[in-house]
């Protein structure tokens, strides 16, 4: 094994911060979380012992395969290194030694057939030998007909509205009847950072023009992408009568049981039914009815002057905000407006087909620190929703439909299948480990089972119908469930998680995998000790949950879970990669956002990773002798996160988040060239990778 690169950032800065981001990032995407106080106090303890009747895993395990879900075209995009638009790998060939001599031929799992990149810290998307990649779109170019080219030294709001958002997140491709080579992208702008994008910019004092090209930048995208044929390279279609954008000032649809709650009116929405915006989208996911999810993350950060009776466990502060918004706006101001919060975190569904519809926000699915919802639907037609709140010691949840998905393309139909995420229960996990809590030392040793596994419950919290909504949490309304259901969670005694980000569920297997990033409180102090499902102490790597509902069915009420990644240096012991040799696979650390290649491998994005190399996108075998293969399919550039993962046979897309974002960078001193070289603002962007042969990705 070749000897990882030392802990350290850009430039030789100390990678000291916790999670391995910058304090830029986390200053700018969640108003620095981890510097806070957890906001989980409960005492949910931690029960080792399988309680009698219990569902045992291997009996789950047993059970047949049950395929329901019906996903969208998908995978995950990489981008470009460096100014390049088009080129070849970079970088490829000293990766994660051991599993550079693994699996690059026919021995390695199918879809995972290529050398792994290194870990390095490369200002590039650097790409595996053999493959090439180009920039899809960057932050500000024009999609919509009379936006202007970006120009970054004059923006202005009215230009912003109709190019392409900042901090691109969650990507989603979908199909275009009649349009041959041509797919509809949608794209998630979690965050700006304004000091990344004003030359100048004042924290203290933003003006107006800049207050409102912010807004602007939140959102989403939607902007046709056309394919060449001969390679694959995608280039944006502007001026697309399908493409749009949504912003921080687009009027949202708020629906189910929280409508109309005297929770969420406010004098400018007396009705508590139309909400201006959504704010700090992160993941999400696709509908079988061809819509797309979009999850309200860290929306506690844009309020100024919360309180105890307003914040509720989510963080909310009590003093101006980051971005000083509130002085623009007093929605943004709570003690002017202290509704305003509970109007967001929540799921929002967007229509990419209809440029006219009114996107929604579904309070059926609860509110909290959504990093996605993603779908898989029940043997007769009604969805169930995964999703995570990315919080340290917080809970993973799902929640069952009542309503059946129809088939068609009607209006009728669309408008029903567009109800479905209304009426419903709502649940959060539970999990109870099979090992007694003495062998949970928090080293991350296996018990003497050999695996991290048990079995759990999904505890319901509340249901709604078209008729009203019914608690089922003592001493809270159902209207409280929904909108403060962080609370709910505490009061049934959920599990406490490492992160719990993305969930998604496998369209090979039925298997459901719950990336969790890390949480370096687990274990210190007063805090939460480690348990079976969240093994370490000062948890700095994550890991990743490997769920099997009972009988395979996604409405059941039990499952069998146990730990199919435990992330971090592979020669640490303290390391688990499904049982596969641990030389033979490359390292990774902080897994947020994850996708499935056609034939069910894993891919896996990460997020703040803590072992000395820049962030990337790794592929993992899920099933057969070469479960838990793990490999590096690419890095990005200084500062980047890699988001959005979309893997489709022939191409591979990624979102470039927040390159050159670390400390003391601006637009006038620079950390990263990407994409367009020195001298250039650093933009934020998407990137497709194909191999240059026109063959499979990893085939």
């Amino acid at each position: 094994m070749r000897k990882l690169l030392p802990m350290v950032g850009v430039n030789g800065a100390s990678a000291s911060h916790p999670g391995g981001r910058s304090a830029m990032t986390c200053r700018f995407r969640c108003g620095d979380a981890c510097f806070h106080e957890v906001p989980n106090t409960t005492t949910n303890e931690y029960v080792g012992d399988v309680i009698a009747g219990a569902l045992s895993r291997r009996s789950v395990m047993r059970a047949a395969a049950v395929v329901t879900v019906a996903g969208a075209a998908g995978g995950a995009a990489l981008t470009p290194a460096a100014a390049a638009d088009s080129g070849t790998g970079t970088g490829a060939g000293t990766g994660a030694a051991t599993a550079a001599s693994a699996g690059k031929g026919r021995n390695a799992a199918r879809g995972l057939r290529f050398t792994p990149v290194a870990p390095n810290t490369a200002d590039a998307v650097v790409i595996p030998d053999g493959y090439k990649q180009n920039v899809v779109i960057r932050w500000g170019e024009p999609i919509l007909r009379g936006a202007p080219a970006f120009d970054p030294e004059n923006q202005t709001a009215k230009a912003q509205a109709g190019q392409f958002g900042y901090n691109n997140d969650f990507l989603a491709l979908l199909p275009l009847p009649g349009e041959r080579g041509r797919q509809l992208l949608v794209a998630n702008h979690e965050y700006t950072d304004e000091v990344l994008m004003f030359r100048g910019y004042d924290a203290a004092n933003p003006t107006r023009e800049q207050v409102e090209v912010a807004w602007a930048a939140h959102g989403l995208s939607a902007v046709v992408v056309e394919g060449d044929q001969r390679t694959g390279k995608l280039t944006a279609v502007p001026r697309h009568p399908l493409n749009r954008r949504v912003t921080a000032t687009t009027e949202f649809r708020l629906t189910g049981p929280v409508a109309g709650s005297d929770l969420v009116k406010t004098s400018a929405d007396p009705t508590g039914t139309k909400v201006l915006g959504t704010l700090n989208n992160c993941s999400g996911g696709t509908t079988p009815w061809g819509t797309t999810l979009h999850g309200e993350e860290n929306f506690n950060q844009y309020f100024a002057n919360g309180s105890r009776a307003t914040d509720k466990r989510y963080g909310i502060g009590t003093t101006a905000s980051e971005r000083k918004w509130e002085r623009f706006d007093k929605r943004f101001d709570l003690a002017q407006e202290p509704n305003e919060v509970h109007r967001f975190g929540y799921v929002v569904e967007f229509d990419p087909y209809d440029p006219s519809s009114t996107p929604r926000k579904h309070t059926a699915i609860g509110r909290y620190k959504h990093e996605a919802a993603t779908i898989r639907l029940t043997a007769d037609g009604r969805p169930v929703v995964y999703s995570g709140d990315d919080e340290r010691f917080d809970y993973f949840y799902k929640f069952v439909s009542s309503k059946r998905m129809k088939h068609g393309t009607s209006r009728a139909v669309r408008e029903h299948n567009l109800t479905l995420l209304d009426e419903g229960t709502l649940y959060v996990a539970k999990l109870t480990g099979d090992s007694p809590a003495i062998e949970i030392d928090g080293t991350g040793k296996l018990p003497a089972d050999g695996e991290f596994d048990g079995s759990g419950e999904w505890i319901p919290l509340a249901t709604a119908t078209a008729k009203g909504a019914t608690s089922h949490v003592d001493g809270m309304t159902a209207e409280e469930v929904f909108v403060f259901t962080r609370l709910a969670g505490d009061k049934v005694g959920a599990t406490k998680m490492d992160r719990p980000e993305d969930i998604e569920p496998n369209p090979v297997s039925g298997k459901v995998y719950v990336a969790l990033t890390n949480n370096t409180n687990r274990g210190v102090g007063t805090n939460a000790k480690p348990d079976e499902a969240n093994p370490r102490n000062a948890n700095k790597h994550g890991h990743v949950l490997e769920l099997t509902e009972r009988f395979n069915r996604p409405e059941s009420t039990k499952f069998a879970w146990l730990l199919f990644l435990v992330a971090g240096d592979p020669n640490d012991p303290a390391t688990y990669f499904a049982g596969f040799p641990k030389d033979k696979v490359s390292p990774i650390s902080c897994p947020d956002n994850v996708a499935f290649d056609p034939h069910g491998n894993l891919w896996i994005s990460t997020d703040g990773a803590q072992l000395g190399s820049h962030d990337g996108l790794f592929g993992v075998a899920t099933r057969g002798e070469r479960r838990g293969e793990l490999k590096q399919f690419l890095t990005v550039p200084n500062g980047a996160e890699t988001c959005g993962p979309i893997i489709q046979e022939r191409r591979v897309l990624v979102a470039v988040q927040h390159p050159g974002e670390l400390d003391g960078a601006s637009v006038e001193n620079p950390k990263s060239a990407w994409p367009d070289g020195e001298g250039k603002i650093v933009r934020p962007a998407v990137v497709s990778v194909w191999r240059a042969d026109g063959c499979d990705i990893g085939a």
